[in-house]
């Protein structure tokens, strides 16, 4: 039998990640996952959020993959809708454009620098859990047992159909294409999409050559798995954009299908879900890896907190209770996009899109959509008689001697921003790094090692 404080099923991103912040916690965790160590060439996700880019930040990671990619300012959807990140107060005021491979190559890297242990080609067949602890059962025979586990592998995850937790929601777009290619007369578009009666196109350079292409057309509705031709890309470019920049060579050519799905439970006992196992949505809007790896900045403390015994059961609850209302406005937000995208009519296809982010006739979308697609956004609700600022995103402020804020949350502790005088008493009982603020502020600021937060004393 073998032994760790944490089990983390799925060396994605998602288990990369929440792997890492628990070894850097000093917690013993074990990532399984079924595939061996090689990494792919091949990639589904390709853009990095602001928000999850401040979460890298937090860790010391954020400008090595930054030089990995291309910077995205705005964002042009349809040809309607206008976003722009360039407004946001962050260090990252934009989207990063880069292969998932390489998020997931700086997530690796970090992740052995901890000192996470790695079973690879272990695939999970069985789980059973008690008041104790978790059991999962390998392929192999092999057996390990944990105080907790985390589920991080993907739509089709093992853990969450070994808890019984089901998947509800539905089909969205039976029949979407995608492809990764190579183009004579490349365009000099960062990104660009567009839709009409034919269906809708987008693609994206990943900075090496190769460009990512997801197309649908409205009168070819082959399934999953049916063959899919590189004539078939080319004849939805020249349909949307008028041309196929000259595609000339494939090396990933496949249909699959996009599901609005997610579970009612992120926490089953001793079991937590995370990521794709928790949640699915259309590609709209390139939030999908990003909600994971939040999913990931969210669990990863409250698990150390709870196995150091600075936390009580309502903090690992409090994930449920954080989580689950983001995801499923993303899958609102981005099925929305997409049902836009979807209409035949372009009148209809319009005023969806003017809807969409409450236009009122401006195509340039209004700060707090930006702020959505960002996950700048996000803002968790705060307990009843806190502060109402608890829950909200803290900026990454300056301070007196030390850096700025998000420096100072690297290591995965509680900070306490003084604003100049003796801070109240804070509720926190774990590790606290004390600052001070170098901008004038109301209230001592508590904040937690995602960046929210926790505690405010304005006294």
């Amino acid at each position: 039998m073998e032994t760790a404080d944490v089990i983390v099923v799925g060396a994605g991103p998602t288990g990369l990640f929440v792997a890492a912040d628990l070894a850097e916690a000093g917690i013993d965790v074990v990532v399984l996952d079924r595939r061996g160590p090689e990494q792919s060439n091949l990639t589904r996700a390709f853009v990095v959020g602001p928000r999850t880019l401040e979460q890298f930040d937090a860790r010391g990671i954020a400008d090595e993959l930054v030089a990995t990619g291309s910077r995205l300012t705005s964002m042009r959807l349809y040809r309607r809708l206008w976003i722009d990140f360039a407004p946001i107060p962050t260090r990252f005021p934009y989207q990063l454009i880069t292969p998932q491979y390489e998020t997931e190559a700086v997530l690796r890297a970090r992740a052995v620098g901890t000192g996470v242990r790695f079973a690879w080609r272990t695939e999970v067949t069985g789980l059973s859990q008690n008041d104790a602890r978790v059991r999962v059962t390998t392929a192999s025979g092999q057996q390990w047992q944990a105080s907790y586990l985390v589920g991080a592998d993907g739509s089709r995850s093992t853990v969450r159909e070994a808890v019984g937790e089901p998947f509800p929601g539905r089909v969205a777009v039976r029949s979407m294409m995608l492809a990764d290619v190579r183009f004579t007369d490349p365009p000099d578009a960062v990104l660009r999409s567009d839709a009409n009666r034919s269906g809708f196109a987008f693609h994206v350079p990943f900075g090496d050559g190769w460009h990512r292409v997801i197309a649908w057309n409205r009168a070819d509705d082959r399934p999953p798995g049916a063959p899919l031709d590189p004539d078939d890309v080319s004849t939805m470019l020249r349909r949307v954009f008028g041309t196929d920049y000259g595609l000339h060579e494939t090396r990933w050519l496949s249909r699959f299908r996009a599901d609005e799905r997610q579970v009612a439970r992120y926490r089953i006992g001793r079991v937590f879900l995370a990521g794709d196992a928790a949640h699915v949505h259309t590609p709209a809007g390139a939030q999908g890896m990003n909600t994971g790896l939040q999913d990931a900045a969210n669990l990863g403390w409250r698990l150390a907190a709870g196995l150091r015994g600075h936390a009580g059961p309502e903090v690992l609850d409090g994930y449920q209770r954080e989580r689950h209302p983001v995801a499923a406005r993303v899958i609102r937000g981005s099925g929305a996009l997409m049902r836009a995208a979807l209409t035949a009519s372009p009148r209809l296809r319009a005023l969806r899109l003017a809807r969409l982010g409450g236009l009122s006739g401006r195509w340039p979308a209004p700060k707090p959509v930006a702020a959505a697609v960002a996950g700048t956004g996000i803002r968790y609700p705060a307990p009843p008689g806190a502060h109402p600022a608890v829950g909200r995103r803290v900026p990454d402020l300056p301070l007196t001697g030390r850096g700025r804020l998000y420096a100072a949350l690297r290591g995965g502790r509680f900070v306490l921003v003084r604003s100049g005088r003796q801070a109240g008493r804070h509720p926190w009982h774990g590790p606290v790094t004390e600052v001070v603020s170098a901008l004038p502020l109301k209230a001592d600021l508590l904040v937690r090692p995602d960046g929210h937060l926790a505690w405010a004393d304005p006294a």
